[in-house]
């Protein structure tokens, strides 16, 4: 039985059957499954100490380093990178979002983000000595790189998946992504765990770890390139210009202004995802410099968060689809905010309390993310979601540097971690309150979209 794409998009398109929309629908999984890789091993786990390693070997007797004369303790490197690199993104995101569905061509744009990320990875094989800098550098490109990837990535979202699947189809989509980053994770523990016996140093290993998934990033990227299909564009196609790509950022822009309660979405969306993105972000340094614990525990900690995470983002697909995304989520934001608390009064050296609040990291991370992606492409307007989702990922990657940087900041003004993690309670309990006043169904009424029986 064939299926028509203006169901989903409600434009109207040539029949596409059911068999070829789900085979589009899997190919569109593996991109999860290629670029999770580097969120794990490289974001989560081995860069923030590798990388503070670096820095403080570099450091002047009081510990500070000074990248192009800036003063810079050596402990706040990584997470002023982070900041800086989703700073760049705000600048590239818009503009390739626009130019996206101006000439309905997703896939090259794709290709071009996602194997710039993956070779700005695979170069982190040669960070060694005290070039802290070159790794500064190469985070700030793949970090970047990453961001205007899930732009397109998530655009082809509402185009692939009917209202009522989507909480289905992004729900899979994270557990393909924590799928691989726990395989690949597994893998890199044991080379880690016995470098000697495979007749590397320790930092080898982890050169290899950092490595290996800009390698895995740009092979199953292959998978979606090959089946996701660009969509035509009704009007003429942008002049390909820099000056008409931020014309049509301005008139994005204008466009969401009309749509108030989208707004209001993204910025519920905007603070209490900065939070989740910083304990992604910042959780092994949290671990390694205030908690003690040796770099095994940290893996087999966040190995345990993306098994978690897989059943967790199954788990509140199903949820959502009995009690509505809307509050499914508003229960993960109150499940974060008790982490926090509980991740402050965690003493040190004790990586079996520290492996419990992964187990709860785990369960609520994926869901929490999946839900908020498909419940804000229902709120997109047809034919424009490229440039509605570079403002999402504007509020995912690219506008969350100031968890990070308040983070950093924290530890550069007093010390300590500790210090720095209870201030991100912030985040969550603010994004509860402006979501729960976002009246979700009005939104997608007013987008001109169908809007599903739960919501």
């Amino acid at each position: 039985m064939s299926a028509e794409i203006s169901e989903i998009t409600g434009r109207a398109e040539q029949p596409v059957s059911r068999a070829d929309r789900k085979r589009e629908q899997r190919g569109w999984y593996f991109y999860d499954f290629a670029c999770s890789v580097y969120s794990t091993s490289v974001l989560t786990v081995f860069l923030g100490p590798y990388l503070t390693s670096i820095a403080k070997s570099a450091a002047d007797p009081d510990g500070f380093v000074r990248p192009l004369g800036i003063p810079v303790r050596a402990g706040s490197l990584f997470a002023y990178a982070v900041s800086a690199s989703v700073l760049l993104a705000v600048v590239l995101m818009p503009i390739v979002g626009a130019a996206a569905d101006r000439r309905g061509r997703k896939k090259p744009l794709l290709a071009a983000a996602a194997y710039t990320g993956a070779a700005a990875t695979a170069g982190m094989f040669f960070l060694d000595g005290h070039r802290y800098l070159l790794g500064a550098v190469l985070l700030i490109v793949a970090n970047a790189s990453l961001s205007v990837s899930m732009v397109l990535y998530n655009a082809y979202l509402p185009q692939i998946a009917g209202p009522e699947e989507r909480d289905r189809v992004s729900s899979r989509g994270w557990a393909f992504g924590y799928t691989s980053g726990a395989g690949v994770l597994v893998l890199n523990l044991i080379l880690y765990s016995g470098h000697d016996g495979f007749g590397v140093s320790e930092s080898t290993a982890v050169r290899i770890c950092l490595a290996s998934a800009g390698i895995w990033w740009g092979a199953f990227t292959l998978v979606p390139l090959r089946r996701l299909r660009d969509r035509a564009v009704a009007g003429p196609a942008a002049d390909g210009k820099v000056g008409a790509g931020w014309r049509q950022l301005i008139a994005t822009l204008r466009d969401m202004r009309a749509r108030p309660l989208t707004l209001a979405f993204l910025a519920a969306y905007l603070i209490y995802n900065d939070g989740v993105q910083t304990v992604i972000s910042q959780a092994s340094i949290y671990g390694s410099e205030e908690l003690g614990l040796d770099q095994n525990t940290l893996i087999v900690a966040v190995l345990l968060v993306q098994v978690l995470a897989v059943a967790g983002a199954l788990g509140m697909g199903r949820l959502a689809q009995t009690y509505g995304a809307k509050l499914t989520i508003l229960g993960s934001l109150a499940v974060w905010t008790v982490i926090l608390g509980v991740g402050f009064f965690l003493p040190a050296r004790h990586p079996v309390l520290f492996f419990v609040l992964a187990g709860a990291i785990g369960t609520v991370l994926g869901g929490s993310q999946a839900l908020s992606r498909s419940l804000f492409s229902h709120m997109v307007p047809s034919g424009k979601e490229a440039e509605y989702f570079s403002a999402y990922e504007m509020s995912d990657r690219g506008l969350s540097w100031l968890g990070p940087l308040v983070f950093g900041l924290a530890y550069q003004l007093t010390g300590s971690y500790r210090d720095a993690i209870i201030s991100l309670v912030v985040f969550f309990a603010a994004g509860f309150v402006l979501l729960a006043r976002v009246p979700v169904r009005a939104a997608v009424a007013a987008a001109g979209n169908p809007v599903p029986a739960r919501i």
